[in-house]
């Protein structure tokens, strides 16, 4: 017994005093734990200021019923049941029962309300015995933070985001993923809380003990206008050819911000969402687009001149066993390479690119890096895709004896849309290459912390003469009666580009698809804008040439944007009805502000508009589809209450 009591005395001591410290570590972090408060994520905003993306604070609100004293208790429980009737329109008699059962069963954890905005949240913390605090009345508010688009699925691929699994995997997209570790995510605060049993914690104390600091809010180029305009334009031809996915951009010319980006890809069920950056991250064969960059090399180069003649023989060419054909049955005969680019003649540009360049086409390469067509853009939204072009210098550099051949009508090389787009644009800018932006500024509050500013790729890609000359072939493509692209004419704006009909999948003829494209700028002199659009897999039985499926998405883009912003002194009708002036935004808006207890009447409005509206009358919006408000849930002129819901369909 003796040496028994030896050995637990012993015992005791090491624990006490070898082990204690462990012991009581491991003790602490089984009771007590620091949960990190995320921080909210900074704003991303449109050029204009419009809400692109957003961080909502939601709340949830518990009581530890036995916190609060018997005194406390019996004093505070009929007006705190009371004020709680009042929030959800449930009796007082109801939560004066249930928080007596949640006393008597010892909760320490039981649910108020959950996920509510942050002035439900004020409300209810001032309510009696919650507003005692934590330490008397027994209050938990735990707190977290919600992303949403405010503008839906319009360009939310683009806007993108930051996810994290349960493995602790992040996801970045787009412009939220791109820049959110360095601006947008901010610096996380913690909090102390205590095991209170059943795998429940609760704060030690009523405050943070470190708090969270926002994220700095980031600016964007994308004009809302414009984006909405290329949404839709795209989504209503992708359902006219039942394609598989494509995308559209438009990038303002001089400075290469981004105005709008779309890219739409269709699920199982037949509907278009925005799935994945097709215009970032898709590299592929361009087609006829690319014939524009064959062309210019071949111009600069100086073995070629727009004037130049080139026999079509009869439509088809070979070269080593493979055929080059042209669209139209029998070729185009002996015309200019002028004609040749505007009516895409697959021969005419292969035999001349071919006869200049075949004993020595090491020299044509050369020409197409020095325009940086090998180089990506570098574009902070992750995943761009690699341009490929053909090299004969480089071993395994997809070198063969047709390649150069091949290259001419833009087979063999790929490219993402941004990239075509970027060569697109810096021939509307004079031969000045910049970078595509996406960003503004990054700013805190009103003080801007970051100035994002044009870059330039390459200052001249080509000659002042070269540039003119293919200035000139794009213009014609589109003139009445001249190119591929002559049904997009309009007699009220100009506008220049090219066609662009690619086969995909062409070595299994069973699986043979088309990509149907379209890259160009307006107004022809003097642009404002480039623009590319890329429709993938369109049904075959309804079309699938670029000027047919890819064209009138571009046409209706700049006829929209020349409608709503007009670019030259005078501009008729272009069959745009705009239901929404002034003068009507005026009449609502003094409706919503005189009578604020009455519902006015929406349908007709932007959504843009009519939610702001309805949100300073107290009302909660819930918005389905986007665009015009077509119906509203509240019929004009019915009584309203104060958080009531109001669905607006579009």
């Amino acid at each position: 017994m003796f040496v028994f009591v030896l050995a637990v005395v012993f015992k005791l001591f090491t624990i006490q005093f070898i082990q204690g410290d462990e012991y009581r570590d491991l003790a602490e972090k089984r009771t007590i734990k620091n949960v990190v408060i995320p921080a909210n994520r900074g704003n991303v905003y449109a050029s204009d200021g419009s809400l692109l993306a957003t961080s909502i604070p939601k709340y949830d609100i518990r009581l530890d019923a036995l916190t609060p004293s018997n005194h406390t208790f019996e004093a505070y429980l009929k007006p705190l049941a009371d004020s709680l009737s009042k929030y959800s329109g449930k009796p007082s008699s109801y939560y004066e029962k249930e928080i007596r059962k949640a006393r008597a069963n010892k909760n320490r954890y039981f649910l108020l309300a959950r996920n509510i905005g942050y002035s439900d949240y004020i409300r209810l913390r001032n309510f009696p015995m919650l507003k005692l605090g934590a330490f008397k009345g027994g209050l938990i508010v735990e707190q977290n933070t919600k992303r949403e688009h405010p503008m839906g699925e319009i360009a939310q691929r683009s806007i993108g985001y930051e996810r994290f699994d349960d493995q602790g995997n992040v996801t970045r997209a787009g412009i939220d993923g791109a820049f959110g570790v360095q601006y947008l995510r901010g610096t996380d605060g913690h909090r102390w809380k205590q095991k209170i049993g059943q795998g429940q914690w609760k704060p030690i104390t009523d405050y943070n003990e470190v708090e969270p600091k926002d994220g700095y809010d980031v600016y964007t180029t994308i004009d809302v206008n414009i984006q909405d305009i290329a949404h839709h334009a795209l989504l209503e031809q992708l359902e006219k050819y039942k394609a598989d996915h494509g995308c559209v951009v438009v990038m303002e010319v001089k400075t290469g911000e981004i105005k709008a980006i779309s890219n739409l890809g269709r699920n199982s069920k037949g509907f278009y969402y925005e799935r994945l950056n097709y215009a970032v991250g898709e590299s592929h064969e361009p087609g006829s687009t690319f014939k524009l960059m064959a062309v210019t090399a071949a111009l600069e180069d100086k073995v070629l001149d727009t004037s130049d003649v080139v026999d079509t023989k009869n439509g088809i060419l070979t070269f080593y066993g493979k055929k080059v054909r042209d669209s139209k049955a029998g070729g185009y005969g002996k015309i200019t390479i002028s004609k040749a680019f505007e009516v895409s003649s697959n021969t005419g540009i292969v035999s001349a690119i071919d006869q200049h360049y075949s004993k020595n086409p090491r020299k044509f390469v050369d020409r197409l890096y020095a325009m940086n067509l090998n180089q990506k853009l570098n574009l902070p939204i992750i995943g761009e895709g690699e341009p490929i072009i053909p090299d004969p210098n480089i071993k395994n550099g997809r070198w063969s004896g047709i390649a150069l051949q091949w290259m001419a009508y833009g087979y063999g090389v790929s490219f993402t849309p941004l990239q075509t787009l970027a060569f697109y644009n810096a021939i509307a800018n004079d031969g000045e290459m910049v970078k595509p932006r996406f960003l503004k500024e990054v700013k805190e509050f009103d003080k801007t912390i970051v100035p994002f500013e044009k870059k330039v790729i390459n200052p001249k890609i080509a000659s002042k003469e070269t540039i003119a000359k293919v200035q000139q072939l794009l213009k014609n493509v589109v003139e009445k009666d001249h190119g591929t692209g002559h049904r997009l004419y309009s007699p009220n704006f100009s506008m220049a580009g090219k066609t662009g009909t690619c086969q995909k999948d062409y070595r299994d003829k069973e699986k043979l698809n088309y990509i149907s494209s379209f890259a160009g700028y307006f107004p022809a002199e003097n642009p404002k804008y480039s623009c590319i659009v890329v429709i993938h897999e369109p049904d075959k039985s309804v079309g699938y040439y670029g000027a047919d499926v890819s064209g009138p998405v571009f046409k209706k883009i700049a006829q929209k944007i020349f409608t709503d912003t007009p670019l030259i002194d005078e501009v008729e009708s272009l069959e745009f009805k705009n239901s929404i002036v002034e003068e009507d935004f005026e009449t609502y808006y003094n409706i919503a502000q005189t009578y604020k207890t009455i519902m006015p009447s929406v349908v007709g409005m932007p959504t843009m508009d009519a939610v702001p509206l309805l949100e300073n009358m107290g009302l909660k919006v819930k918005i389905e589809g986007s665009g015009i408000v077509k119906q509203q849930s509240i019929e004009q002129g019915t009584k309203i209450k104060r958080n009531q819901t109001v669905i607006l369909e579009n």
